[in-house]
């Protein structure tokens, strides 16, 4: 096992990087960052815009490493950002793609399975700032399947590699 800290979860009702990144996000809610998200086996996080729909059943949770955030583009960068899901502080997501972790809270482990490396895109270079787009290159989070119903919650945790990764492909 390994201590981690959530650091903050983004709960999103709205699709804000629709359309052309030029035309600028969507608006929404001020601030989509909670304390607390209520997680849902097979559908996500309760309230997101992923929750119970059928083309993100395989990534309908998006978790990224702190240590991965484009702080030299922007050091005030955050989930509100780079619209993923789950920020963790001490474990390098990115490099478990294929492995089932869980991760505890406090209120019981849940379970991910995580599926597969969330691509950034050139909204990156707009919420974040220039440059963000290739900073992000293989550090833009893994699309998840929560596996388990439970809660996530800001703050100390524990993170278990249930099943290791598969080994990467060298291209």
């Amino acid at each position: 096992m390994i201590d981690v800290e959530v650091v903050e979860p983004l709960v999103s009702p709205a699709h804000r990087l629709a359309g052309r990144p030029s035309e600028g996000p969507a608006p929404g809610p001020d601030d989509e960052r909670v304390t607390r998200a209520e997680v849902r086996a097979r559908l996500g996080l309760v309230g997101d815009r992923y929750f119970a729909q059928a083309a993100h059943r395989d990534a309908s949770v998006t978790m990224m490493s702190v240590e991965n955030l484009p702080t030299d583009v922007d050091p005030a960068v955050d989930l509100r950002q780079t619209r993923r899901n789950v920020l963790l502080r001490g474990v390098d997501v990115d490099a478990m793609v294929g492995a089932t972790v869980s991760l505890h809270c406090g209120e019981g482990p849940v379970r991910f399975s995580l599926n597969r490396p969330a691509r950034p895109c050139a909204w990156m270079n707009v919420t974040v700032g220039p440059g963000a787009h290739k900073a992000l290159r293989d550090k833009g989070g893994v699309r998840c399947t929560p596996l388990d119903d439970g809660v996530l919650l800001v703050g100390p945790a524990r993170f278990e590699v249930l099943s290791e990764p598969a080994p990467r492909r060298r291209a």
